[in-house]
């Protein structure tokens, strides 16, 4: 277990180091730090989405018994993927904080400016950062001790809802770097709304479904035949994943429209200030503007 957990804990910021230096240095791009751990960023999610779908379709493949079967790729890959949350919630801020440099903002002022761009980061993405600290201190010791070896078929399909992840990461790259108007923006844009909405917007409907058939009851008495605690946890994941989507329709809506979802705000030499640090859109991508978001990698995801 700890070897796993280690291995998970030098994976993840070592590709992120690694890719960030590549980045800069590869011939041809010479990338700015700031771009480079965007992109590198971006390159890691991917990455660990890529890792946890095929994690998850080997497991949900492999349990004929949705219940009682066992595969030992779940609590390994659980174990493993942990430190990527906390990584995670680092890189978003250094993202975040290149953002303000793009920006003009002077970050570099010493502590007091950079306790003021450490709150500033905190309240505006307070539920993806409070969606990792749920994923690690809650979701984790669930997943790999409370469930007791049950239900392994049940994470390997909630693995999968990182099918959705490459999609957000390549579209907020396209929007980094200003191409909203070409055709690979607008497809991508249509696949990210497609996978979000089945990969995580149909996750729960669908695993009630299978324990239904499963345990030959109605689809609409399985929250009464399943522990709270399931119903609980399926409404606190399920929550964020709506607020998300509900963002992502906004954003394909204004950009296969050409329509604003909301009034425009008033002129300044921030076109979109929203607070003492403004950015274009939030750290992790989720905005009502843009069709290309960022979605929390999380083991559920």
């Amino acid at each position: 277990m700890l070897f796993i957990l280690a291995a998970g804990s030098v994976f993840f910021p070592g590709l992120f180091l690694l890719s960030k230096q590549c980045l800069k240095r590869l011939p041809g791009l010479r990338w700015s730090e700031g771009d480079a751990v965007t992109v590198s960023a971006r390159l890691v999610s991917s990455v660990q989405a890529v890792m946890a779908s095929s994690a998850g379709y080997i497991i949900s493949t492999s349990c004929d018994d949705i219940i009682e079967d066992q595969h030992w790729l779940t609590s390994s890959y659980i174990l493993f993927a942990v430190p990527y949350f906390v990584y995670d919630i680092y890189a978003m801020f250094l993202c975040y904080w290149h953002k303000l440099q793009v920006k003009g903002h002077e970050v570099d002022n010493g502590p007091k400016s950079k306790f003021v761009v450490l709150t500033s980061y905190l309240r505006r993405e307070f539920l993806m950062v409070l969606h990792h600290v749920v994923m690690v201190t809650v979701c984790f010791p669930i997943s790999v001790f409370w469930r007791q070896g049950k239900g392994d078929y049940f994470q390997g399909v909630m693995f999968l809802a990182e099918l959705s992840t490459p999609s957000v990461c390549l579209g907020k790259i396209l929007i980094q770097y200003k191409q909203q108007h070409t055709l690979l923006h607008k497809v991508n844009g249509a696949l990210m709304l497609i996978t979000f909405f089945i990969c995580r917007v149909l996750l729960f409907p669908y695993l009630y479904y299978v324990y239904g058939r499963y345990a030959s009851i109605p689809f609409y008495l399985v929250p009464l035949a399943v522990p709270w605690q399931c119903n609980a946890g399926a409404l606190f994941l399920m929550a964020p994943q709506l607020y998300w989507f509900s963002l992502i329709c906004r954003g394909a809506l204004r950009l296969f429209t050409g329509r604003s979802t909301r009034p425009r705000p008033s002129t300044s030499s921030c076109p979109d200030a929203r607070g003492p640090f403004p950015s274009p859109w939030p750290a992790n991508g989720y905005s009502s503007q843009v069709a290309a978001l960022d979605t929390p990698t999380n083991m559920s995801h």
